[in-house]
């Protein structure tokens, strides 16, 4: 069964689905973006990320192209013509199309893609022995808390990782302290057994992921702070993990040439592993 695509109204073969070629999206990166991740067939964390993209629109001053349930009625549907029981959908929203200049133009229609497509769940191995990532200088605007499209940053820190072997790379900033990897926040577990991540400020992607992650750490009465650390500090963590709509939870057992722990997956690692994916599959899904 070939995949389709829904582009401004309309539900296409994947291959048929197109944009113009003056959509600001495609000439100025001028738009926004989310991945919903599907699991058992149905939605995870999909209103909070539906608000998200409601916040990175209104941050460029882009009108809304569709109400939400419209909008949720498009995935749901998207979902059944993909048969997709477990894999992501994406969405896409730019200004639209227009002459190209620099300015906002005039009466503008935003236009909205969605593409649906299945992927396959991290094996155990790969749970268990956990995954090496590499730090790099982050090189990104000063508003990395909007999901914006434009990712070339990110892209290029991606393939450095690939390059050394890597899973991620976390990107660092002026003063040595991680701010995210480039498609995942960033996690460690002090030697005292406190959990540690970024604050969510316009220096990282608050991660849809992070926030469940964080509700239930507080469930569990867990330590946790909201902080900055250095890749020293990292380095020197008991455990470390990344977090994302498609990672979940991986644990980290090497940044650049220094293992953590005992180079295996973390208890701490595990656990929340664990109950994020009892989360995904009870309260954080929507049918």
């Amino acid at each position: 069964m070939s995949r389709i695509a829904y582009v401004n109204g309309r539900f296409l073969p994947h291959s048929h689905a197109e944009v113009h070629v003056e959509d600001r999206g495609y000439q100025f990166a001028d738009g926004v973006y989310e991945v919903v991740l599907v699991q058992n067939g149905v939605m995870v964390d999909e209103i909070p990320h539906l608000e998200r993209l409601d916040r990175s629109l209104d941050e460029l001053r882009i009108a809304h192209p569709m109400s939400r349930g419209a909008l949720r009625s498009v995935m749901r549907e998207l979902v059944r013509l993909n048969r997709i029981r477990n894999g992501l959908v994406y969405m896409q929203v730019t200004r639209g199309v227009a002459k190209r200049d620099h300015p906002f133009p005039k009466n503008a229609k935003p236009s909205i893609v969605l593409t649906a497509k299945r992927i396959a769940m991290p094996s155990q191995e790969t749970v268990e022995n956990g995954v090496k990532v590499i730090t790099i200088r982050d090189i990104r605007w000063e508003r990395c808390d909007i999901k914006s499209v434009s990712l070339l940053p990110n892209i290029l820190g991606k393939q450095q990782a690939r390059e050394n072997g890597a899973f991620e790379a976390w990107q660092v900033d002026a003063e040595g302290n991680v701010t995210e990897g480039t498609s995942s926040n960033a996690w460690i577990v002090t030697q005292d057994g406190e959990l540690i991540t970024r604050p969510a400020t316009n220096d990282i992607l608050n991660g849809i992921t992070r926030l469940s992650i964080l509700k239930l750490a507080k469930r569990q009465g867990l330590k946790y702070v909201e902080r900055p650390f250095s890749v020293e500090e990292a380095k020197k963590a008991r455990e470390a993990f990344a977090s994302s709509a498609t990672a979940f939870v991986t644990p980290v057992t090497q940044i650049d040439d220094v293992v953590i722990g005992n180079g295996k997956a973390g208890t701490l690692s595990r656990g929340l592993r664990d109950s994020y994916m009892e989360y995904a599959a009870g309260e954080g899904a929507t049918a």
